[in-house]
């Protein structure tokens, strides 16, 4: 699931999900999964932090939340998760891991684990980290789960059952998905689908746009231009819309300008879907690649395999490729909107680029 689609079930379910966090790290925002927790329901939501897709879900108090298998219930604050419980309700499996430093036995089924606590007195029941499976304590009691990991078996598959849910990822995409499709820059001439093989060049017309695309999601008329002002050739003022229009394709994290008198395509606007942008959730991803190769004019293949710019890409490895731009403009949806502060605005000849 992207987590566009996650967002869109919280909100048609306002009266379910009532307290929802988004959390995220901002200094490096591709080392750690974005997580979508609903504290008053005991889970969180882990997605990949690239492709913006779920890989993980846990759920971290098992009395909160109700579990289903089968025809049977566990979890709950009436049927508790005991080891004895969920052994007898799973079946047999493979011999657990046992963590010493955090004092925590993992059992592993396909596609699913179960964490319990082991008390320091009891330790010892887990000799060379495993244990006699089901496992009890010499008082006659059992481990209580303290978190439960549901994720795709083909992790499994991969990297083994009993690996660390670091390790867990997202299903393979079905074939022919135009979900993260890469979408290819040619700067100054077109964009390219990979997945789907449209050509839109510059120069396009709604029609043509319509043929290749499909419907937009939305078609809106653009605001003034506030960067008008810093152009000699046209210094005329202006109302507070202007005869361009935009046909925008969330789906596809992309929007198209069109010329207002001539109805041909004059810019591109990609979305990265930042989860510490004013627009956040309002685009799906763009998956765009620009090879060095386009501003630089040379080419080789290790060039075009190696140096291109993508959505992961840090703003100095960009300027590596491109030099210095100079002084940035400040972009800022004013400080009501936009809690995460201003963005800045970088110029290159056929491009430029937003930055946090």
């Amino acid at each position: 699931m992207p987590i566009c689609e996650a967002f869109a079930q919280i909100e048609h379910q306002p009266n379910i999900y009532d307290v929802v966090h988004v959390k995220y790290f901002d200094e490096e925002p591709f080392k750690l999964d974005i997580v979508i927790s609903f504290p008053d329901h005991g889970f969180h939501l882990r997605f990949d932090p690239w492709s913006q897709r779920l890989r993980l879900i846990e759920i971290y108090d098992i009395k909160r939340l109700q579990m289903c298998y089968a025809t049977s219930l566990i979890g709950g604050p009436s049927t508790l998760a005991t080891f004895v419980a969920v052994y007898a309700l799973f079946g047999p499996t493979f011999p657990g891991s046992y963590d010493k430093d955090r004092g925590v036995y993992s059992l592993f089924y396909p596609g699913l684990s179960f964490a319990f606590p082991i008390p320091s007195q009891y330790k010892d029941c887990c000799h060379d980290g495993e244990a006699e499976l089901p496992l009890e304590f010499p008082d006659g009691t059992t481990p209580v789960t303290c978190r439960v990991s549901i994720y795709d078996s083909s992790t499994d598959k991969k990297v083994g059952v009993g690996s660390s849910m670091d390790k867990a990822t997202a299903p393979p995409l079905p074939p022919g998905s135009f979900y993260m499709e890469e979408v290819h820059v040619e700067l100054g001439k077109e964009l390219y689908f990979q997945v789907g093989g449209q050509h839109i060049p510059f120069g396009a017309s709604p029609q043509d746009v319509w043929t290749e695309l499909g419907r937009p999601c939305g078609i809106h008329q653009k605001q003034v231009d506030q960067m008008v002002i810093h152009s000699a050739s046209d210094p005329r003022p202006r109302t507070t819309l202007c005869g361009d229009y935009f046909y925008n394709y969330f789906t596809r994290g992309l929007d198209i300008l069109f010329d207002g008198q001539t109805h041909k395509i004059k810019k591109f606007v990609l979305h990265t879907n930042y989860p510490g942008h004013a627009d956040f959730n309002s685009y799906i991803k763009c998956n765009f690649v620009i090879h060095s190769s386009d501003v630089e004019g040379s080419f080789t293949e290790v060039n075009y395999l190696k140096n291109k710019i993508t959505p992961s890409s840090k703003w100095e490895r960009v300027k590596e490729f491109l030099g210095d731009s100079g002084r940035a403009a400040i972009q800022t949806q004013g400080s009501k909107n936009n809690p995460f502060g201003s963005s800045f605005v970088y110029g290159y000849q056929n491009i430029a680029f937003e930055v946090g």
